[in-house]
């Protein structure tokens, strides 16, 4: 342990704390740009520097060590005058354009300047120079608005292992963004938006579909539902004020219908679809392998994240068999509203307009693939981020917070425990198991009120295994077998199992990997900033919701035995195949 002192403040802490880690655990607040937590820090911006006793010159905290004995004092005189002239210099080639700017309400330049009491320009000379890339369907990039922290360039090639964006040119040439400056559409990227997550100003945010919704709302001919993310109800209310983790399904429910949708139902419906839909198709995979004696692509990974497919497609066409057939939810449920929904009300499916609230921005990309043309029409017409359905409700004049809550409209948006938890890190694997564990025992998952504690938390990659005993006649093959899953969140883990898996490491049947770190719950498009604090309160909020509800294993979902029965027929059957199976393809740009 090292001692120190941080505004003559005691403290104790490992060795290897940096100064800015070590100030936060004594509720000393430091002001950062760059700095992103589970990043390497680079100390790029010079906002967080401090004056540490008998070094000649200020110090990044976020990149400086403690050391035995050590002095710090973090708003001498001399840290507040650097601190203003470093903002200063960063307003001075800002191309802001603040009063119609995206970001105008958390722009973390604009609220660092009024905390270290910035009050003019003054620094006045040339600008960065404006390029604005509207070339992906998921993405804006402004470069105007960069202050080249670089936040984005690390969460890319640290977090995600994409590596998308990158520092190109020295001095004030330097440009961040694709090699040769070149669109986001040529290269490899994925359409997470943790870049727009972690952008500190407006330079990269989510492409607005929020006039395309408003459209068809005031459209009289169209008949418009919306379906909601289950990591949506853990996190909108922070647009309001609330605290993260805070449960507002009533009232998020109440002011869609405010808003003027026809209905509002559950993608939670069709989180519970996709287990019973991929849940049978690892069940048909291990029998084709362990009876059949064939070939069979395990292991096999979920698919309903798209960052995660567009990654495979990029990078591991070679591992596409051994993605899942099975849409994403958002996806399957845009298929069956447009085909099922719409038998029910006699409307054909151009006459539906299905919008999504997602918690993601490559869910904007998916939308508009080729192959989600299931209905006959696009699927799914348009996606809403978190941020951008805070931004309707206010402009709607809700007052959200006096909301009486609302339930979900029939039939769509009956859902149980099991697609909640599919915002976390880990939910997807825990709800498959729930169902394929009983259908194949008869028994429930033998696990502490059905949580299965090793894929839960935020670790980079989670393992379980699970013993099948007392299998039913149709399922003796799987007597005695221990099934081995596999957790990862964040593409950079992902690669880690993917490599494993290659070099014969680990033998695993059923691997889920989430795009975002913590999950949907930490997707591009949640309320910004998320830290592991945010990540932790949002999961904890969900697994409640799970908790609290009667139906908390998706085949026991009776509107979903309903939809089999009526429509669907059986999992992977001629009609849902059609309707809620796809495949990928190898790609080089999106």
């Amino acid at each position: 342990m090292i001692h120190l002192t941080i505004n003559n403040i005691p403290v104790e802490v490992p060795e290897g704390t940096t100064i800015l880690r070590a100030a936060s655990l004594v509720n000393i607040h430091i002001p950062t740009l760059c700095y992103v937590e589970r990043l390497q820090a680079i100390g790029a911006c010079r906002v967080c520097v401090v004056e540490v006793e008998g070094a000649r010159n200020l110090v990044a905290s976020c990149s400086m060590p403690v050391s035995e004995g050590m002095k710090v004092s973090t708003s001498t005189r001399r840290v507040r005058e650097y601190r203003r002239m470093v903002l200063e210099l960063l307003i001075s080639e800002h191309d802001g354009e603040c009063q119609t700017c995206d970001r105008r309400e958390d722009c973390e330049l604009q609220a660092l300047s009024s905390e270290v009491g910035v009050r003019t320009v003054t620094y006045r000379g040339e600008r960065t120079r404006k390029r604005i890339d509207t070339s992906t369907p998921a993405l804006v990039r402004d470069n105007g608005k960069c202050i080249k922290c670089r936040r984005c360039v690390s969460v890319c090639a640290e977090t995600q292992h994409v590596g998308a964006l990158w520092a190109q040119g020295r001095g004030f040439d330097t440009a961040i963004g694709p090699a040769f400056n070149r669109d986001l559409s040529s290269i490899a990227c994925v359409q997470c938006g943790q870049c727009a997550a972690v952008c500190p100003v407006g330079a990269i945010t989510e492409r607005d579909h929020i006039d395309s919704v408003w459209s068809a709302l005031d459209d009289p001919d169209k008949f418009v539902v919306v379906q909601t993310a289950p990591a949506i109800r853990a996190a909108l209310g922070e647009c309001f004020g609330y605290a993260p983790g805070t449960l507002v399904t009533g009232k998020m429910v109440a002011a869609l219908r405010r808003l003027g949708f026809n209905a509002v139902f559950d993608t939670n419906f069709a989180a519970d679809l996709t287990i019973l839909e991929e849940g049978t198709e690892l069940l048909t995979r291990l029998k084709k392998q362990l009876v059949d004696g064939q070939h069979a692509a395990l292991p096999m990974f979920t698919s309903c994240s798209p960052g995660w497919i567009l990654y495979m497609e990029y990078f591991h066409a070679d591992m596409l068999p051994h993605l899942s057939s099975c849409k994403s939810p958002q996806q399957m449920f845009g298929a069956v509203a447009k085909t099922y929904y719409a038998d029910k009300l006699n409307l054909r499916p151009e006459q539906i307009f299905v919008a999504s609230v997602m918690p993601c921005t490559a869910k904007k990309y998916e939308c508009q693939r080729p192959e989600m043309k299931a209905s006959g029409s696009r699927d799914v017409d348009a996606v809403l981020t978190t941020r951008e359905l805070g931004k309707m409700i206010r402009a709607a004049g809700i007052d959200f917070a006096n909301l009486a809550d609302e339930e979900m409209d029939a039939p769509l948006g009956l859902s149980s425990g099991a697609a909640d938890i599919f915002a976390n890190t880990g939910g997807v694997m825990e709800a498959a198991l729930r169902t394929v564990y009983e259908v194949v025992t008869g028994r429930p998952l033998p696990a502490e009120n059905l949580h299965v504690t090793p894929i839960a938390g935020l670790q980079n990659v989670k393992e379980a295994s699970l013993k099948i005993e007392g299998a039913q006649p149709d399922w003796s093959f799987l007597e005695g077998v221990t099934v081995n899953v596999a957790v990862a969140h964040g593409l950079a883990n992902a690669e880690q199992v993917i490599e494993a898996v290659r070099l014969g490491k680990r033998k695993y049947h059923f691997v889920e990997v989430m795009t975002c770190p913590g999950g949907c719950i930490g997707g591009g498009g949640q309320p910004r900033f998320t830290n592991d604090d945010v990540r932790k309160a949002r999961i904890g909020a969900i697994y409640r919701e799970d908790e609290g509800k009667e139906l908390r294993k998706s085949h026991e979902n009776p509107s979903l035995a309903k939809l089999y029965h009526d429509f669907l027929g059986k999992p992977l059957g001629e009609k849902s195949h059609k309707l809620l199976h796809t495949l990928y393809r190898t790609r080089d740009s999106v």
